[in-house]
């Protein structure tokens, strides 16, 4: 198992626009296909794009998870660090099997697809409920910590060189 907290080789990624993120996803599936795919993670591609897909979702449909109060007083001042900095690495949710939800393993064909209907509803209408952690988020912040869990996650692949 990688500590993906201090690996090294991560690529530098920030994306401007949920139809960036789109692209890099995309470009990472053909790389992939073409077995030019390199990562320095733990996760597979269609992992990490189910993965960006459930957290998406789950601003829609409800978290699978209460967060503790002193949590939520000890990072909601942190929000705008967290909607334009980057998302750390190699962090775990407490109490949480595997750290996170929506680690499945996936075709990247199936990851990608759900990330595409995922990004879809996040372009047409902001969720309706407040974010577990930062409350009340304009269309725009929760599109920003959409893109930041995406660099994060993304970040761990690269297409090699022909």
């Amino acid at each position: 198992m990688i500590d993906t907290g201090n690996v090294d080789g991560r690529r530098d990624v920030h994306f401007s626009s949920l139809d960036e993120m789109l692209m890099d996803a995309e470009n990472l599936a053909k790389a992939e296909s073409a077995g030019k795919l390199s990562r320095v993670g733990n996760w597979t591609l269609g992992q990490a794009c189910g993965h960006l897909a459930v957290w998406t979702n789950f601003a829609y449909d409800g978290y699978p998870m209460k967060v503790p109060f002193l949590i939520k007083m000890l990072i909601r001042p942190m929000k705008t660090r967290f909607i334009k900095g980057p998302i750390p690495a190699g962090k775990n949710l407490p109490g949480v099997d595997g750290g996170t939800f929506g680690t499945e393993a996936l075709p990247t064909a199936t990851g990608l697809a759900d990330l595409k209907l995922a990004t879809a509803r996040l372009k047409s209408a902001p969720p309706k409920d407040p974010n577990p952690v930062f409350g009340d988020l304009q269309h725009d912040e929760w599109i920003a910590l959409a893109l930041r869990h995406a660099e994060l996650h993304l970040s761990f692949f690269f297409a090699t060189p022909t």
